[in-house]
């Protein structure tokens, strides 16, 4: 997966990202964070890659990508060792 980072501000990122799938799930969590004032994703043409914008309130936009990744990481940890324990 490619990721650009086109601006980064305090308050603001702007990411270039080539995977909507990762954008979506991001701006799922990110919203769900009452740091994030906005979070969503846009895609021009589907050859073009999505850029993905976070604007926060009272946190680091940066930090509320950081929180947002470890929440989605500790869940997928959680899903893959119910599919471990489901197999065994």
């Amino acid at each position: 997966m490619n990721v650009k980072i086109i601006k980064n501000e305090k308050d603001k990122i702007l990411v270039e990202m080539d995977n909507q799938t990762v954008a979506e799930l991001l701006r799922v969590y990110l919203n769900e964070d009452e740091g994030v004032a906005m979070a969503a994703w846009k895609r021009e043409h589907p050859s073009k890659p999505a850029v993905f914008e976070i604007q926060t309130k009272g946190k680091s936009a940066k930090k509320a990508l950081e929180d947002a990744a470890a929440r989605i990481e500790k869940e997928t940890d959680k899903v893959l060792d119910e599919f471990k324990k489901a197999i065994k």
